[in-house]
C-alpha cells in the first residue's frame, strides 16, 4: 500500500485518536515548543472517562490542563523536568517530579517505565512518507520507537528538521491534522550582571572551542561577548536565537569539530518564530535524541569542550544546587551532570557553573556557606570546575576545600564576603 494511502487510513479526529488511551495507561508528549495542543486539549476533555493515566513530560511552553486539582482522579503529572507549569502541583503534592539525567530517560522508558502512548507533533510527511519531530526530538524519539502507540498530530507550522528526528506514517496508530503557531519563548534582556557574567565566561572560550549553553539572559551574553571568536561548534541539548545569529555572521561553523563536522547539535530548540523558521530544511542544524546530545561519553570525544551551566546556589565546597530552593523543588536535573561531566572528560574541557552572585534583588548570596534546607545537590563538589559570577572566575577543580572557599568568597558579592569568610572561619574551611 503507498504511504499516502496508509496516511488516509490514520486519518482521525483529535477525539477518535485519543480514544487509545485507556485508563491506568502511560503517557508521554512532545514537550518544550513542539507541544501537540490539540491532542492534549483532547485528552483533558476526557477526563471524566479516565483514571489513573500517567503523564509523563519534560518542560513544556504553554498550560498544564491534565494537572488542574479537578482532573487528578483522571491524570496524575509526572515531571521529568519541572517547568512553571507544573511547579504548584508537584509541590502541593497533586504531581510527581522524577529526578533523572536527561541522558537516562530513554533508557528510562525501555528498562522501568514503558510508554503506553506517545503523543507527537510532527511535520508534513515528506515525498517518501517521513514525518519530523521538529523542535523536540530529545526523549520523545526513543519514547515513539517503544511506545504500544504513537498518535501524531500533523502541524503545518512544525519545521522539517535534519538529523535523526524522523518517523515514517506507518509508525502511526492515528493521525490528526491540526495547525497551529508553536509557542515562542522570548528573549530575556541581559542586565549588567548577566553581561560582567557573559564576559567572563566568554573568556574561557578560545577559537575552535565547541559549546553548550542553555536559554536565557547569561546563555545569551556569553553569545554576544563570542562575537569576535572564529569556527566555534556547538553540541548542546538545547539552543535559541542566539546561536542562529552566530552562525548567520560565521562565527559558529563547526569547521573544527570532529563529530558532525560543520553542524549544529541539539536535541531541542525553543525561541521565536523566526528561529523555527530558519531550522526548517536547515541542513547546518541536526536534531539527535538526548541519549546521544547528552551521553558524556559522547560529549568526552569533542576535543576542547566548555559546557556552561546555571544554579540557584553554590557552597563554599563547591556543591551546586540546581532543581529546588531549599525544600522546593523548581526544575530538574536536566542535562547539567551530563555535560559537566562530558566535559571535564574532554581533551581540554572546561565545564563551567556561572550563576548572579545575588538574588532577590541583592537581598541574599547565591554563594553560601551552608546550603539551604532541603536543597538538593544535583552537581557534586568532585565535578565543578569552574564557577562564575559577575564578580569573576573561581576554579575549583583539583582545589582544597579551603582554597575553594577563598576563591569563592572572592567571586560572591562583596557584600556578603566578610560573613562568609566569618562563617568559614566557623568552620574551620579556612
Amino acid at each position: 500500500m503507498p504511504w499516502t494511502d496508509d496516511y488516509r487510513a490514520r486519518l482521525r479526529s483529535p477525539v477518535d485518536a485519543v480514544q487509545l488511551v485507556t485508563s491506568g495507561a502511560r503517557v508521554t508528549f512532545s514537550g518544550n515548543a513542539g507541544v501537540p495542543r490539540a491532542l492534549l486539549e483532547a485528552l483533558c476533555a476526557r477526563s471524566a472517562d479516565l483514571r489513573d493515566v500517567e503523564v509523563l513530560s519534560l518542560l513544556s511552553l504553554g498550560d498544564a490542563p491534565w494537572a488542574l486539582p479537578e482532573r487528578c482522579g483522571a491524570f496524575r503529572a509526572n515531571a521529568l523536568f519541572i517547568g512553571a507549569n507544573l511547579r504548584e502541583a508537584v509541590n502541593a503534592g497533586r504531581a510527581d517530579y522524577t529526578p533523572i539525567f536527561l541522558s537516562e530517560i530513554p533508557r528510562l522508558f525501555r528498562e522501568r517505565t514503558p510508554i503506553d502512548v506517545a503523543l507527537v507533533q510532527v511535520s508534513p510527511p515528506d515525498a517518501h512518507g517521513y514525518c519530523s519531530l521538529g523542535v523536540s526530538v530529545d526523549v520523545v524519539m526513543p519514547a515513539a520507537h517503544q511506545a504500544r502507540h504513537v498518535i501524531a498530530e500533523v502541524n503545518p507550522r512544525c519545521p522539517r528538521t535534519h538529523g535523526d528526528a524522523f518517523l515514517h506514517v506507518s509508525r502511526f496508530a492515528a493521525v490528526v491534522e491540526a495547525e497551529h503557531p508553536l509557542p515562542e519563548l522570548p528573549a530575556p534582556p541581559i542586565d549588567d550582571v548577566s553581561r560582567r557574567i557573559g564576559g567572563h565566561v566568554a573568556g574561557l572560550v578560545e577559537d575552535g572551542d565547541t559549546l553548550q549553553l542553555g536559554i536565557g539572559a547569561i546563555p545569551d551574553a556569553v553569545l554576544d561577548a563570542l562575537a569576535g571568536r572564529r569556527d566555534l561548534g556547538i553540541h548542546t541539548e538545547m539552543f535559541s536565537d542566539g546561536v542562529m545569529r552566530l552562525v548567520e555572521r560565521g562565527v559558529i561553523t563547526g569547521e573544527r569539530k570532529p563529530l558532525h563536522r560543520g553542524k549544529v547539535v541539539s536535541s531541542f530548540l525553543m525561541g521565536s518564530e523566526a528561529l523555527y523558521r530558519w531550522v526548517h530544511d536547515n541542513p547546518v542544524v541536526e536534531m539527535h535524541p538526548s541519549d546521544y546530545t547528552n551521553d558524556p561519553v559522547v560529549i568526552a570525544r569533542h576535543d576542547r569542550f566548555v559546557a556552561v551551566n546555571s544554579a540557584i546556589q553554590v557552597d563554599l565546597t563547591g556543591q551546586v544546587v540546581s532543581d529546588s530552593i531549599g525544600t522546593r523543588f523548581y526544575s530538574g536535573i536536566g542535562g547539567q551532570v551530563d555535560f559537566i561531566r562530558g566535559a571535564a572528560r574532554a581533551a581540554h574541557g572546561r565545564p563551567v557553573i556561572a550563576l548572579p552572585s545575588t538574588a532577590r534583588g541583592g537581598a541574599v548570596s547565591r554563594i553560601v556557606s551552608e546550603l539551604d534546607p532541603g536543597a538538593g545537590v544535583v552537581t557534586s563538589r568532585g565535578d565543578v570546575h569552574f564557577v562564575v559570577t559577575e564578580w569573576g572566575v573561581a576554579d575549583l577543580w583539583g582545589r582544597p576545600v579551603r582554597e575553594r572557599a577563598r576563591r569563592l568568597i572572592a567571586v560572591a558579592h562583596p557584600a556578603f564576603r566578610e560573613g562568609l569568610e566569618e562563617r568559614a572561619r566557623a568552620r574551620n574551611l579556612v
